[in-house]
């Protein structure tokens, strides 16, 4: 079965999200991707190759939503470029999933290089039966 990734990205981090995204289709694409709406038409604009079902933009409720994902078991690995020098008007919404993330101990990704190294640890060429499966 397929992970599901999430991929959010604040607005001047869009473009290089797209070029991870172009970077890494192969492997990405046999997953189920779920992104907020401006990111993730960037990364449809990019690679319409790739299904990518949207969710609301993060500032109307998206990083919201995908934090219900990880709350719920529905979001396996995330994929997040935050802007660290611009402030967010959702800033709160972005601490929640940061807080998410940690509570709920998802694989995640907040920059090209981190994204790189969660690819080749080869976390993105397994199923989701392999990742979740106790010893």
């Amino acid at each position: 079965m397929p992970l599901t990734i999430g991929m959010v990205a604040h607005d001047r981090k869009k473009t290089a999200l797209a070029r991870w995204a172009e970077d890494h289709a192969l492997v990405i694409g046999r997953h189920r991707i779920v992104a907020t709406a401006t990111t993730g038409s960037v990364l449809q604009a990019a690679r319409p190759d790739l299904a990518i079902t949207l969710v609301k933009s993060g500032p109307l409720g998206g990083d919201q939503q995908i934090g219900a994902m990880i709350a719920q078991g529905e979001l396996d690995v995330l994929i997040f470029f935050p802007d660290p020098l611009e402030a967010q008007p959702h800033d709160v919404d972005v601490k929640a999933l940061l807080r998410l993330v940690l509570v709920y101990d998802i694989p995640a990704a907040f920059s090209p290089s981190t994204a790189d190294a969660l690819a080749a640890s080869g976390l993105l060429d397994a199923d989701l039966e392999l990742i979740h499966a106790t010893p």
